[in-house]
């Protein structure tokens, strides 16, 4: 099955999750191409190393949603691509419908794992906020958008191919005119390998730097929970949850959250959940990998120091 990936930069980074696609584009088989739009030839090696056997360079002045999807779906038709992979990510989401109508091909969003080959693939995704899983057969052409650290990336050691992109934008209404990321956290959430995330339990907004202290050891972006959030003690760019962001991390620290249904909808689908928390009865245990009944005041600054000692 040929599939197509469009791969998403941030400043002058490839995202990660770019690279989660290629190799899942790898594993099911066929050849797979990875589009990306003002890349550099870095950036495109990365893409070949994770699953690509061709990085193609778009070039795109300004980001619109309109051109995105139309030299997406140019390139798309030219490499005969039957699945095309997207981030579900702010930009993926806001371009994939336009893909999707352009190619006429079923889109599905928030797509945590696929398996299967042309005219059988089979897509997991979370339904009822996360409360459940759902199992989804596509038949012929499709875009999905991928959730961010849902796909393991793998090595690939294929022929290294990089080619230009003549497709244009065409016809442009609308672009983006400005990005204000000035209450954005240092590590975006769903982007993050790891979450700090803090709840009522942290007695109020003073408190952050505990919590903070050990995102920067760790390298972790840093999460709040909704009852923080309504309180006024952190930006809403940093809530969780069923009305915040829904996330997937390597690992997530919940520290002075019980765990109410709303949150776990959330971060349920993280691979390792740490609670800490003094109540015992909290829900949040219920869905932890490992949990610690204790003062957060108490255990948050011995895991960072200890963290300090091993990671140096």
């Amino acid at each position: 099955m040929s599939t197509l990936v469009v791969a998403e930069i941030k400043g002058d980074s490839l995202k990660k999750v770019s690279k989660e696609l290629a190799s899942a584009g790898r594993a099911l088989g066929g050849p797979v191409a990875a589009l990306i739009f003002n890349g550099t030839d870095d950036q495109c090696k990365e893409l070949l190393s994770a699953g690509a056997d061709v990085a193609l360079k778009a070039t795109l002045a300004e980001y619109s949603p309109q051109g995105a999807a139309q030299i997406a779906a140019a390139v798309a038709r030219a490499r005969g691509a039957q699945l095309v992979l997207l981030p579900h990510s702010i930009q993926g989401k806001d371009f994939a419908g336009r893909l999707a109508v352009k190619l006429g091909a079923a889109l599905v969003a928030d797509v945590v794992g696929v398996k299967g080959a042309a005219g059988d693939l089979e897509v997991r995704k979370p339904v009822y906020s996360g409360k459940a899983y759902a199992s989804v057969k596509v038949k012929g052409p499709a875009v999905l958008t991928v959730r961010p650290n849902a796909i393991e990336v793998t090595s690939y050691t294929g022929e290294s191919k990089i080619e230009a992109v003549s497709e244009g934008e065409g016809s442009v209404t609308a672009r983006l005119s400005d990005i204000d990321a000035s209450g954005g956290s240092k590590v975006q959430l769903q982007d993050a390998s790891i979450i700090v995330s803090g709840g009522r339990g942290i007695k109020g907004p003073e408190n952050w730097p505990l919590l903070q202290e050990l995102c920067d050891v760790l390298g972790a972006a840093l999460g709040a929970s909704r009852a923080a959030v309504d309180a006024g003690w952190i930006a809403h760019s940093h809530q969780v949850g069923q009305t915040g962001k829904t996330v997937s991390p390597n690992c997530y620290i919940a520290c002075g959250i019980s765990g109410a249904i709303q949150h776990m909808a959330g971060m349920g689908s993280s691979k390792y959940i740490v609670a800490i928390n003094k109540d015992a009865d909290a829900p949040i245990f219920k869905v932890a990998t490992y949990g610690v009944v204790d003062d957060l005041f108490k255990v948050v600054p011995a895991l960072t120091a200890e963290f300090k000692k091993v990671l140096g």
